[in-house]
């Protein structure tokens, strides 16, 4: 061990907790471990940056079980509230707690939702030191008054930035406001916006800042490849670098649920054991797939990006984004799930011609390229990089000259001539449409007519037009016109017709008439 190398016993944490570390297998702490634990133990507010893998959790969980070891809750009124973006990642820093908090008598309380109220209730009821909660869950305990959150003595913001993707911040705000004005506050996050950082100035009183990595860098424990493929043969890529690398547990990402569902039963049906996790899953679906590839029950997850934030699966080999994500900080977060804690990982990213637009946002973020690899493993050199660009280019040059054949090929024939598009349009079209479209189509077909015609004949085309005079004196403008269904309509009754009603004929009173 270097002389500069530190242990958790250095940092300042009591014996119980160092125990509970040793026994976790943990012998020396992270470098946001080693940064941040000093300077949450002195009270300070804490703004923590790093790289998704890197320990945040314990950075807060230990220092604030050695703070709240000392006193006692109420009921109803917690000492300490953390809010996490995400339910699975409430429930790991719940187990967190658990653990490293073993020898204390600390008590805790986990609200989130897909749980029964009334067990929340009554661990509330007995008062906890430690409430971990989702933004939502959190505010219905509120309004039902089931929590008072005026004695909270340190706030904890996980994961900051997934809750500003979330659309959480107006919750968390009023959380916030619901808190006591003096209060430690510590926010972590393993990326830093500028919308996050106004955000934390918001929350927090002169700050002790913690960053021991660039932002928007990737973990240096994960090897990152880049596969180019035809979408249609994605999902057949994606069997054969698993069944290549032999992968011994692997997190498959997607941005749609339906995808999800699609490439979990195609796994299945070629006879892998995987599982799948999403948002539209209840709470106790979602614990029990987590709960399976904990235990090796399941070597394979398909999953959106709940899983791509603060889960800590140890042992974890590889990821794999069977889609470019749309964000590109999601790219950061999905490969930090393997090479955690020091070990390595890989991570492969299978991307199509769709894709560039994503796939160019993740590189400006990370500020390199992904190195890439063809579906069989083999490095693909510059060569092969632009071969697909030529190629594309010599079928963008082909298309200007296939363009005048199929321009022959769509002109219309002597058959379509007799019967112009015009008409058909006018029969589902409405108003001036219709007219318009009929009178096109009787000029196009008089043509002939007119040709054939004696010069001493008029014209059908106006003597069509003439307005007539129908019995009962009433005008028909249109006598040519047609129902639908082809039927003739000149001997459709206008008005009364020949009939004309007796009170129609009976003279009119002069006092009706004014006289």
């Amino acid at each position: 061990m270097s002389d500069t190398q530190k242990t958790f016993a250095d940092l300042g944490l009591s014996d119980e907790i160092v125990e509970a570390v040793t026994s976790a297998g943990y012998a020396t702490p992270t470098p946001i471990q080693e940064k941040a634990i000093p300077y949450v133990l002195m009270g300070r507010d804490v703004l923590g940056c790093a790289q998704t893998g890197t320990g945040k959790t314990a950075s807060f969980t230990l220092p604030m079980i050695d703070i709240l070891s000392a006193g006692r809750a109420k009921a109803r009124m917690p000492r300490s509230l953390i809010i996490a973006p995400t339910r699975e990642l409430a429930a790991q820093v719940s187990e967190n707690f658990t653990k490293y908090g073993a020898n204390t008598k600390l008590t805790m309380a986990l609200l989130i939702g897909g749980v029964s109220f009334d067990d929340q209730e009554s661990k509330l009821d007995r008062g906890v030191d430690v409430l971990i909660a989702t933004p939502g869950r959190l505010l219905d305990h509120f309004e039902r008054g089931k929590v008072l959150l005026t004695d909270v003595k340190v706030l904890v913001i996980d994961e900051a930035d997934r809750m500003l993707d979330m659309g959480f911040i107006p919750d968390v705000e009023r959380i916030v406001s619901l808190l006591p004005t003096i209060r430690q506050t510590l926010f972590f996050s393993a990326t830093m916006a500028p919308e996050i950082k106004r955000i934390a100035d918001k929350f927090l009183m002169n700050p002790k800042e913690v960053t021991v990595a660039p932002p928007t860098s990737t973990a240096d424990t994960v090897a990152q490849h880049l596969v180019r493929c035809d979408p249609k043969d994605k999902r057949d890529v994606l069997r054969n670098i698993i069944n290549r690398e032999n992968v011994e547990s692997a997190l498959i990402f997607c941005n749609r649920k339906r995808d999800i569902g699609v490439l979990h039963r195609s796994l299945v049906r070629h006879g892998f054991d995987a599982v799948q996790l999403h948002g539209d899953m209840t709470q106790p679906a979602r614990m029990e797939t987590l709960k399976k590839f904990k235990n090796n029950e399941a070597r394979l997850v398909v999953c959106s990006d709940v899983a791509a934030r603060g889960l800590d699966i140890k042992g974890l080999s590889h990821v794999f984004n069977f889609d470019v994500p749309s964000n590109a900080e999601d790219y950061i977060h999905r490969i930090g799930r393997t090479g955690r804690a020091g070990m390595t990982g890989r991570a492969f990213t299978l991307t199509t011609s769709d894709d560039s637009k994503f796939l160019a946002a993740v590189h400006r973020l990370i500020k390199k390229d992904i190195p890439e690899i063809d579906a069989d493993g083999n490095p693909v050199g510059a060569s092969a990089k632009s071969a697909p660009k030529k190629a594309d280019n010599a079928r963008n040059k082909a298309k200007p000259e296939a363009a005048p054949e199929a321009a022959e090929d769509t002109r219309p024939t002597a058959a379509a001539e007799e019967k112009p598009e015009g008409e058909k349009r006018s029969r589902r079209s409405r108003g001036g449409r219709r007219s318009a479209g009929k009178d096109t189509a009787q000029q196009k077909g008089a043509a002939p007519q007119k040709e054939a015609a004696p010069q001493n004949e008029a014209p059908v085309a106006k003597t069509e037009r003439e307005p007539s005079v129908t019995g009962g004196g009433v005008v028909e403008q249109f006598p040519d016109k047609r129902r639908r269904g082809g039927r003739d309509d000149s001997s459709r009754v206008v008005g009364f017709g020949d009939d004309v009603p007796a009170f129609v004929l009976r003279p009119v009173p002069k006092k009706a008439m004014g006289g």
